[in-house]
């Protein structure tokens, strides 16, 4: 996956890769934005786990608006979102954000699906683990995993010198 920057209009709040690729592991949510079968933009909160820089998972139910417009159109753009704080008397916001591009596409293979549960787990249940297998064995029948292939992302972020 390529670090790519160049399109940030303000250059000088490009955020360090490293920073970017730390909170690929960190961030608690992600937003993924793709375009619905009808051809409209849509945007949806959801918990997301990287197993790697290039790839990474949620779950959801086996059927609804998102999974029919990731079947659709599976080109998707990520947002993830850092350190937030906002300084009313400045009139601004300390930031980190994270935007990701890549396809993603319904995960069938059972392995794979288990894999992906145990990451979900490991991020975050990592201390209720037996209790984590017991409701994810469960719920897996009734759950899908869509993974995310990524091909570039960029990082910004604001931080006042106070």
């Amino acid at each position: 996956m390529r670090y790519n920057t160049k399109d940030i209009r303000r250059q000088d709040r490009v955020m360090d890769e490293s920073r970017a690729r730390q909170l690929l592991a960190e961030a608690e949510y992600a937003v993924v934005s793709m375009t619905d079968t009808e051809g409209l933009p849509y945007g949806i909160p959801v918990n997301m786990v990287f197993e790697s820089p290039d790839h990474a998972y949620i779950h959801c139910a086996p059927e609804g608006k998102k999974l029919r417009a990731l079947a659709v159109h599976p080109h998707v753009s990520v947002c993830l979102i850092g350190h937030v704080h906002l300084l009313p008397s400045k009139f601004t916001t300390e930031y980190e954000s994270v935007v990701l591009q890549g396809q993603a596409r319904q995960v069938t293979d059972e392995e794979e699906r288990r894999h992906a549960i145990q990451l979900i787990l490991d991020k975050y249940s990592p201390n209720d683990m037996e209790r984590g297998w017991f409701y994810a064995n469960r719920s897996l029948p009734r759950t899908a995993i869509v993974r995310i292939d990524f091909t570039e992302f960029s990082g910004k972020n604001k931080k006042m010198h106070t």
